[in-house]
């Protein structure tokens, strides 16, 4: 198995990725990765480092597309970039998987331009993985490639989403929600009511109408909703996250007495901070592509990068694209 990894576009580029990579061969035996960006550089950090793993290849990409680069452009403005020089590599068989870093709009726009679409889909979705209370995971669909939906869009994404939970965590009918704000089936815009009509007449577990509060109950397994709601609420979650950690960690700093018992449940609030950590799954895979795109969080360091290689080890793996296309030929 191969798979390519950008080496440029985020936080911590370009160090953070090759680190990232070495990790993760280190725990493989059967994977090469391929790391796409400038040789020189790559080269010289990985001499410096006295790195010579015969199963680290490099795709010299000596251009890097930015958070200025109009996203629908850069396929024919910048080819020979890390991205898009990536992207092609799986495009052209020489790799199963790629994984990057980079701006989300432009990965989504040289995927869908070189490596295609999966036949019978029209928008590939966004799908993060996100905890549940009792340990396991829920996938939101989409959660930012579609600001702007039709109901027929909805449905695919809750194909795509029972494909990847059955082939990744061998759920063989998982649960299916439609996020909106409320659970009567009368409840949500437009775009919610018509999908949720169309939801019921498909041959998936479809449970109904969820509220946003219930993402992490563990009541479905995948929560579908167009990419303008699905980011605004992954980045409220990110936010909230973040928010309480910091007010805890100030009201436990705050007297000896919360210190002594900041102490005691230190483990505890370790376990609980790690279940909310982005690094600790990699990325988000970009369901729907003939090939398997894995968007690794743009602050992601060393750890993230090595688990967004494990993602898309696992995607490929386990055949995530080829259950999409069962499911879709149960339509006909």
């Amino acid at each position: 198995m191969k798979i390519v990894l950008d080496i440029y576009g985020g936080d911590n580029s370009p160090y953070a990725p090759i680190d990232g990579a070495v990790d993760f061969i280190r725990c493989k035996d059967d994977v090469t990765v391929i790391l796409s960006g400038d040789e020189n550089t790559i080269r010289s950090y990985l001499d410096s480092k006295g790195i010579h793993e015969k199963r680290l290849e490099i795709l010299h990409a000596p251009d890097e597309i930015t958070c200025h680069d109009e996203p629908t452009s850069v396929v024919r403005k910048k080819p020979e970039s890390s991205m898009v020089r990536a992207v092609k590599c799986v495009a052209d068989g020489e790799a199963q998987g790629v994984v990057s870093s980079g701006s989300t709009g432009a990965l989504y726009a040289a995927s869908l331009s070189r490596i295609k679409r999966i036949h019978g889909i029209t928008r590939p979705a966004l799908t993060p993985e996100l905890p549940t209370v009792h340990g396991g995971h829920a996938l939101l669909a989409d959660c930012g490639a579609n600001a702007d939906c039709i109901p027929e869009f909805l449905t695919q994404f809750a194909l795509m989403g029972t494909a990847y939970m059955r082939a990744i965590y061998g759920i063989e009918s998982p649960r299916i929600a439609l996020l909106s704000n409320g659970t009567e089936e009368e409840k949500g815009n437009a775009l919610t009511r018509e999908a949720h009509l169309l939801l019921k007449n498909m041959n998936l577990n479809f449970t109904g109408n969820a509220e946003a509060r219930e993402i992490f109950s563990g009541d479905a397994d995948v929560y579908v909703c167009d990419g303008f709601t699905g980011n605004i609420l992954l980045k409220t979650i990110e936010g909230t996250a973040k928010a309480m950690t910091t007010l805890l960690k100030a009201e436990l700093m705050s007297s000896f007495k919360s210190k002594m018992g900041g102490l005691l449940i230190k483990t505890k609030m370790s376990n609980f901070k790690k279940k909310f950590d982005y690094r600790e799954i990699g990325g988000s895979p970009l369901l729907g592509i003939n090939g398997c795109v894995i968007k690794a969080h743009g602050s992601s360091d060393a750890k993230a990068y090595k688990n967004a290689l494990e993602q898309a080890y696992t995607f490929i793996a386990r055949d995530v694209k080829g259950e999409i296309c069962r499911e879709l030929e149960k339509l006909n």
